[in-house]
C-alpha cells in the first residue's frame, strides 16, 4: 500500500467544484483514469495504492466494477452541477495495481460505462496494464472487442535475478507469448522497463532492452527504479541486504536505452518514453495520448481507491483503501479524501515542472514569467550543453540528452 495521502483542504461530501473548474475548460481535452487496486503479491519496490487478496478487509473484487460504475455516473452528476462543459474522453487509462486481475468482462463493462456516459472521441487511445501472466488470446480479444486499442505490459526486466530482486512473479517467457497473443488480438502494445534494482549490471540492462526490442512493441518505457520510503526494498537496502542504486551507473543505463532505442527506431518524446517512428508525426502516433494529457494539465477524471483527478487546476484525490472507498460510493457522497486548488503561480510552476520533460518542450517565456533571471539561466544551459541552442532561439526549452539527466536541477533552477 502506498505512503500517506497529501494534506490539503476537506472534499465536500457532494464533490462539487469551484468556479475554476469550468474556465477554459472548452479548451482543455478530458480523459479517463480507472484504477484496478488488486495484485496477487506485492512486489518488494511498490509503492502503489494495491492490495493482496488478505489485505482488502471486506472488500470484494468481483463487486469493484459494479462500484465504479456507480462512481464514474456520480462524477458525471458532478461535472453537470458545477457547469463544467460537457466533453467526450480523448482517452482512458485502466492502471493499478494489475486490471488483468478482474474478468475482461469488468474492465469491457467499466469502458462502456465510461463511453455511455461522457462519449469517447473516435480513435480515442484506450489502455489497460496487463501482467503477462494474467491473460491469453481469449483475453486479449474480449478487451479488443469491448473497445480497448492498446495494452502495456509490466515487463519490468528479462533477467531473473533482477526479478527476483524486484519480487516480480511473471514468468519472462510469457512476456513473448502475451505480446504476440496481443498483436494477434489487434492491440497496440507498450512494454515496461525499470532499471537500477540493486545489483543489476549494464550488460543485464543490456539485455533486458534487447529482450523488449526483439518483442517489436509500439512503444518502450524505460523507468529509473526508485527506492521508495515505506517499501520492502527500503527496508532491505537500509539494513544492508541490498546495495542502494548506483546514480552514475542509472545514468550509463539511461544513456545506453537511448542510443539503442535509437539506433531500432524509437524516439523519445518524454524522459521515460519511446515510441516507435514509423508514425510518430502521423494522427496514429505511438506516442501515449494518455501520458501526454498529465505533461500537458489536461483534464481528466482518476476512479477508484486512491486515484487522482485535475480539472482546471482543481486537484484531488480518493481515499485509498477500496473498501472506504466502496462505502463512500454506496452512499452516494463524493469518495475523495482531499482537495486542493491551485492559483496561478502554482499552476503555471507546474506547466514548466510538466512540460520540461517533453521532447517539445516549454516556453521560454512561460520560464521568464516564474524566474526573473530565466534568461541568464537558459543562456548557462545553453553553454553546459542541457538544452537545445536552435530551440531556444526559437523561444523553447528542450533538453538535450545530457539535459535529460539533469532534468530534476534545471527545474529546480528555473522555479527558484
Amino acid at each position: 500500500m502506498a505512503g500517506p495521502l497529501p494534506i490539503a483542504d476537506p472534499a465536500p461530501a457532494d464533490g462539487l467544484l469551484p468556479n475554476q473548474a469550468r474556465l477554459g475548460a472548452e479548451s482543455r481535452t478530458f480523459h479517463g483514469y480507472v484504477h484496478i487496486p488488486f495484485c496477487r503479491v506485492r512486489c518488494g519496490y511498490c509503492d502503489f495504492n494495491t492490495y493482496t487478496a488478505t489485505e482488502l478487509e471486506g472488500a470484494n473484487q468481483s463487486d469493484y466494477a459494479e462500484i465504479l460504475i456507480q462512481e464514474i455516473a456520480f462524477s458525471a452528476e458532478v461535472m453537470a452541477k458545477s457547469n463544467v462543459p460537457a466533453r467526450k474522453l480523448s482517452s482512458v487509462f485502466f492502471g493499478g495495481g494489475t486490471p488483468t486481475q478482474l474478468p475482461a468482462a469488468d474492465l469491457t463493462r467499466i469502458l462502456a460505462a465510461l463511453s455511455e456516459t461522457f462519449g469517447i472521441l473516435p480513435g480515442a487511445e484506450i489502455t489497460t496494464e496487463a501482467n503477462p501472466d494474467t491473460v491469453d488470446l481469449e483475453y486479449l480479444q474480449q478487451l479488443a472487442t469491448g473497445g480497448f486499442n492498446r495494452i502495456s505490459f509490466g515487463m519490468q526486466s528479462a533477467v531473473d535475478s533482477v526479478l527476483k530482486t524486484l519480487e516480480r512473479t511473471h514468468n519472462p517467457a510469457n512476456v513473448s507469448k502475451a505480446v504476440a497473443a496481443a498483436k494477434q488480438a489487434g492491440l497496440e502494445v507498450s512494454v515496461d522497463l525499470i532499471y537500477g534494482a540493486p545489483g543489476e549490471s549494464l550488460d543485464e540492462w543490456r539485455e533486458s532492452l534487447e529482450t523488449a526490442l526483439a518483442l517489436e512493441p509500439d512503444h518502450i518505457s524505460a523507468y529509473a527504479l526508485i527506492v521508495e520510503d515505506g517499501t520492502k526494498l527500503a527496508r532491505q537496502i537500509k539494513s544492508g541486504q541490498l546495495a542502494e542504486p548506483d546514480e552514475d551507473l542509472q545514468a550509463d543505463k539511461y544513456e545506453l536505452a537511448e542510443s539503442m532505442l535509437e539506433k531500432a527506431g524509437f524516439g523519445w518524446y518524454e524522459v521515460s518514453n519511446w515510441a516507435k517512428l514509423d508514425s510518430v508525426a502521423s494522427t496514429n502516433s505511438h506516442q501515449s495520448a494518455h501520458n501526454l494529457s498529465y505533461w500537458n494539465s489536461q483534464d481528466w477524471w482518476g476512479y477508484g481507491p486512491g486515484a487522482h483527478s485535475h480539472v482546471g487546476g482543481v486537484r484531488w484525490w480518493n481515499v485509498k483503501h477500496p473498501s472506504a472507498y466502496g462505502q463512500k460510493i454506496t452512499d452516494g457522497i463524493s469518495s475523495a479524501a482531499g482537495r486542493e486548488t491551485l492559483d496561478d503561480r502554482v499552476r503555471l510552476e507546474e506547466r514548466i515542472l510538466l512540460e520540461i520533460r517533453i521532447a517539445t518542450g516549454v516556453s521560454i517565456e512561460l520560464a521568464k514569467q516564474v524566474h526573473q533571471d530565466a534568461a541568464k539561466l537558459i543562456a548557462g544551459f545553453i553553454a553546459d550543453g542541457l538544452i537545445d541552442a536552435a530551440s531556444a532561439i526559437q523561444g523553447q526549452i528542450k533538453l538535450t540528452l545530457k539535459g535529460r539527466l539533469l532534468a530534476d536541477s534545471l527545474v529546480r533552477q528555473l522555479l527558484g
